[in-house]
């Protein structure tokens, strides 16, 4: 059973239709790299999956259920599905630690010493163990945006989201974002990435999407896409960025 099916999904914004009949399935321990020019319904795609954004038509399926539209099932859910943004997310009051074990603690309900014990795991696996007891104004973009991805760890989620993680970044900072990101994908960590980072979607991609205008347009390994891509729009759209 796929983890993810998205059914003849649609979105609209008013007269802005953001997703058109989007047929995505997403398997387990797979790594999807959704790649686009701008306003072609990349993040809406992402957000829809754990209902950030609802849906006007179509279904999703996680694990062979739809996704609940509201209450207590749909908490359960997005406990399983860990969400990282462009913008960090993180609690300016709270400590980086506080920030990583508020979620085990409220919703996992772990003992506190033992969700600090997992959040110095992560810490450490992220490479910012020495910033726990720092505030995220202390730290820089790619520490933070780590941290993020930490906090979503935390939570043991089967899928992890990314909404162009590293797009607020300075590019020094990028790097270590992705070297993160491409290690949580070679552990098998079931992923869907929106990204413009086409060297990771590459490197670290099982398969890419690429969307233009709400619709999916090719589905592919990297190789394939990106060497021999099936759509003109894909291949127009290669020739601008893939030239820097």
């Amino acid at each position: 059973m796929p983890l993810v099916e998205l059914e003849r999904v649609n979105k609209s914004f008013g007269s802005l239709q953001a997703l058109r009949d989007v047929d995505l399935v997403i398997e387990a321990g797979e790594v999807v790299v959704v790649i686009g020019p701008s306003g072609s319904g990349k993040s809406t795609l992402c957000r829809t999956i754990n209902r950030l954004e609802p849906i006007d038509s179509g279904r999703i399926l996680f694990e062979g259920m739809p996704i609940p539209a509201e209450g207590r099932e749909l908490a359960r859910l997005r406990s399983d599905i860990g969400m990282v943004f462009q913008s960090f997310n993180l609690f300016a009051h709270k400590s980086i630690l506080d920030n990583i074990t508020l979620g085990p603690i409220k919703a996992r309900k772990l003992p506190k010493a033992q969700a600090r014990r997992e959040a110095m795991e992560l810490l450490e696996r992220v490479g910012i163990a020495d910033k726990a007891d720092r505030y995220p104004t202390e730290l820089s973009g790619g520490q933070q945006q780590r941290a993020a991805i930490a906090r979503a760890l935390a939570m043991e989620p089967k899928l992890m989201l990314f909404d162009e993680p590293t797009s607020a970044l300075d590019p020094e900072m990028i790097k270590e974002v992705l070297d993160v990101m491409r290690e949580l994908a070679a552990e098998g960590t079931t992923m869907l990435v929106v990204s413009h980072e086409m060297g990771f979607a590459r490197s670290a991609a099982n398969r890419v999407v690429f969307m233009d205008a709400g619709e999916i347009l090719e589905s592919a390994p990297p190789d394939q896409f990106f060497d021999a891509p099936s759509t003109d729009r894909a291949r127009n759209f290669l020739s601008k960025i893939l030239v820097h």
